[in-house]
């Protein structure tokens, strides 16, 4: 069965921060949170994540309600729990409980299994200077983009 491409971005995530290291987790959804998310109705916006008794959840993901869904509709922005594996749990809390790290969803997809993973990131915030050269490196690069489109 094949599953339209789904592939929701947090593009504010690599403005903000630096990110040192990358985990893929599933999540543990509702029938109609997944139907919504197949329809591309997600977003990763103000989203955060934090380990609590041995579990990381992620906090304040939007799942727009499914348009078919009856009275038991899911609710948009609930904790959801992610199904990782204890030495990457380890790992995490460990990485997250160090101060000016945090724990930030960087994209959503469905797997070729048609499960949705959520790739999660260990990331220190970027100060203003580190911002001004990331905006600085992205001009440069679309400048030379259109300097050899020209030829």
């Amino acid at each position: 069965m094949k599953f339209k491409e789904v592939n929701i971005k947090n593009r504010r995530a690599t403005f903000d921060y630096a990110i040192s290291e990358t985990f893929t987790a599933g999540l543990v959804l509702t029938g109609t949170e997944i139907k919504s998310i197949r329809q591309g109705k997600a977003s990763l916006v103000d989203t955060f994540c934090y380990v609590n008794n041995g579990e990381v959840w992620v906090k304040n993901m939007y799942i727009a309600e499914y348009f078919y869904g009856t009275y038991n509709n899911h609710t948009e922005r609930r904790d959801r729990k992610l199904l990782l594996n204890k030495k990457e749990i380890a790992r995490i809390e460990k990485n997250g409980k160090e101060s000016g790290f945090s724990i930030i969803p960087l994209r959503m997809f469905i797997s070729e299994k048609g499960y949705a993973k959520l790739v999660i990131g260990i990331a220190r915030g970027k100060k203003e200077y580190d911002k001004r050269q990331a905006i600085k490196e992205r001009d440069d690069k679309r400048d030379m983009a259109r300097m050899f489109q020209k030829r």
